[in-house]
């Protein structure tokens, strides 16, 4: 742990972070530093990941009854077919292809298509999504010294129009309930209570921004460590199964987040030995806990057969990644299709084009040569 010359601290031990995290004396909203920063949310309602117990816990447990178990227990299973259908048509898409960019024809597209899916996007909506998304995606990662101000006006505008049109989704779900996710929330009257319109679009937002950011950089990620790694790629396409326990060392040893930027401490709290103040913003390096040597055997390794491979790469404690089923079974899904049927796939550029963000880690562009070349 060390203190910066702002007074922030930065933790990057696996215990340390892991006490950090279900230490109920740390804060996720903003309002809670001594310099608050703005929220991020545009004036829009804050998704509940942004929230203290008793309302975060509130409401993550109204979107969790819909959203997993115990009480939709088979919400990923259910998506299986669709989730297999959806990587199978952008691969046959690539077929005949002697170059591909697997973050632009591939893992982009898919986590949209599927959360507009499970949220019950209509079809012709769907390009909308797309393009919504790109848009706020593009301007994450905005410099104002290189990047022209539009890219930052073109995410500002997509966010209002995502919002706008959720909003008018759910408005048309009351009353009409389905098995679309936007139906239940906006139908559900549970042991909470019923979501509130603005809570159940800043829930869907959370889904389509955050699912997105997740998945997309997992797989790429995934894919540019099994190049890099031949002899677990050809492992891959003959042992199907381990596909499991890959995906989860992949979340270990190159996660998709690699920073919680801050939590905010309500009092003074001691983390090994160093008393925080009050407000202090701590900043959490969530890809070095995995990588901590006192937790991890040869932890710069990358080996699909590690056991006891308790990673940080969704998290820990009570803001665990809710989304975090959906993005392994997709993510498990599109590797094993990807090795499967890509035609000796290998690498353009190693390394590729990062994306600048400090916090998200993935490559803005993976080119990739099959078939002869």
């Amino acid at each position: 742990m060390a203190r910066q010359e702002d007074g922030s601290y930065v933790i990057s031990g696996h215990r340390e972070i892991t006490d950090v995290l279900n230490d109920p004396h740390l804060s996720s909203d903003v309002r809670n530093l001594s310099c608050p920063m703005p929220s991020g949310e545009g004036g829009a309602p804050s998704s509940f990941i942004h929230m203290d117990s008793p309302e975060h816990e509130r409401l993550r447990r109204m979107a969790m009854r819909q959203f997993g178990p115990p009480h939709t227990p088979g919400l990923v299973t259910g998506l299986e077919g669709f989730l297999t259908g959806s990587v199978g048509s952008l691969i046959d898409g690539l077929a005949g292809r002697e170059r591909i960019d697997v973050v632009d024809d591939f893992a982009f597209p898919l986590p949209v298509t599927v959360i507009c899916h499970l949220l019950g996007v209509p079809g012709e909506d769907e390009p909308r999504f797309h393009l919504w998304v790109n848009d706020i995606m593009n301007s994450v990662d905005y410099d104002p010294e290189t990047d022209p101000k539009e890219k930052l006006d073109r995410g500002v505008q997509a966010r209002k129009d995502l919002l706008q049109c959720l909003g008018e989704l759910v408005e048309q779900r009351h009353g009409r309930p389905g098995d679309d996710l936007l139906s239940r929330l906006a139908n559900d009257d549970g042991p909470d209570g019923r979501m509130a319109d603005a809570e159940i679009v800043a829930t869907a937002k959370l889904l389509l921004i955050a699912g997105n950011e997740t998945v997309v950089n997992l797989i790429t990620n995934g894919m540019l460590t099994l190049l890099r790694h031949p002899q677990v790629l050809r492992r891959l396409r003959d042992e199907p199964d381990l596909v499991v326990p890959l995906v989860e060392e992949l979340l270990r040893y190159e996660p998709p987040v690699q920073i919680i930027p801050w939590r905010a401490a309500y009092s003074d709290i001691t983390v090994a030995d160093t008393v925080i103040p009050q407000g202090s913003q701590i900043m959490l390096m969530l890809a070095s806990g995995s990588r901590d040597p006192k937790r991890f055997h040869d932890p710069d390794r990358f080996d699909p057969d590690r056991r006891d491979n308790q990673h940080l790469g969704f998290g820990s404690g009570i803001h665990l990644c809710f989304g975090g089923p959906l993005a392994r079974r997709e993510t498990q899904i599109a590797l094993t299709e990807l090795v499967r049927r890509l035609d000796r796939p290998r690498l353009v550029a190693d390394p590729p084009p990062y994306r600048r963000s400090p916090v998200l880690r993935g490559p803005i562009h993976l080119d990739i040569e099959q078939g002869d070349g």
